[in-house]
């Protein structure tokens, strides 16, 4: 009898999930904790006009600054994009909409998402362009902007052990924004470097529970090396 709990599936069945035109977030900081193996699977299915939400856009030929690069994003929205000309380039001609968006509201507007709130309210930007076509908000006589929750139809996540029911555990750093897409991805989709069995994982080293998570897949890792010098 199959353990209806059980969340790890083939790569195959996890890529029927992604489709053109969709809303797709990725964890990550500069390609670390992208998830190599579904980006590779996304540049195979051949899987365009995406709008990605991430805190960057990688380097050129890491993680999901390849998507960019093969010009599989017609829409980003980020806290940067400097360290992948590529990107700079599209957008300067036109054919990559960039939303820029400070890394720390980034990073609470996409835990709004994932927690069901309607927004948070910051002063960063008040009086500059940054406070174009958003709402403003006066709470106890100081104004403030309206920044909108982030969320999207899939949210692809790295980890470093998961458990079959979808408890992850992360690699130091390369933790960096993925417990909060976890939870914004209306699927959550994880590549685990390691999969372990239920009660293999120390309860005080989980960070994301198996609640937010629906799919896993095997992490089949990349090739650093091939990477930097592409």
């Amino acid at each position: 009898m199959t353990n209806r709990f059980d969340k790890v599936v083939t790569l195959q069945e996890a890529l029927s999930h992604f489709r053109d035109g969709m809303t797709l977030l990725a964890g990550g900081f500069g390609g670390v904790g992208n998830p190599p193996t579904l980006i590779q699977g996304i540049l195979d299915l051949g899987v365009r006009d995406l709008i990605l939400i991430s805190n960057d856009t990688a380097f050129p030929h890491i993680g999901i600054g390849k998507l960019v690069t093969e010009r599989r994003v017609k829409k980003v929205i980020a806290s940067h994009i400097g360290s992948n000309p590529n990107a700079g380039a599209q957008m300067t001609a036109g054919e990559l909409e960039v939303e820029f968006c400070p890394q720390g509201i980034l990073a609470e507007r996409v835990r709004a998402g994932g927690v069901g709130l309607g927004g948070i309210l910051s002063d960063v930007g008040i009086g500059t362009i940054a406070e174009k076509g958003k709402q403003k908000v006066v709470l106890d006589g100081k104004e403030y902007l309206l920044e909108t929750p982030l969320t999207a139809e899939v949210a692809i996540v790295h980890a470093k052990k998961a458990d079959r029911f979808g408890n992850l555990v992360y690699d130091t750093s390369a933790r960096n924004f993925n417990p909060l897409v976890a939870m914004a991805g209306d699927i959550t989709i994880v590549e685990a470097d390691e999969i372990v069995e239920v009660g293999e994982l120390d309860p005080e080293e989980i960070v994301t529970p198996g609640v937010f998570v629906n799919y896993i897949v095997q992490s089949e890792g990349v090739n650093w090396r091939w990477a930097w010098e592409k």
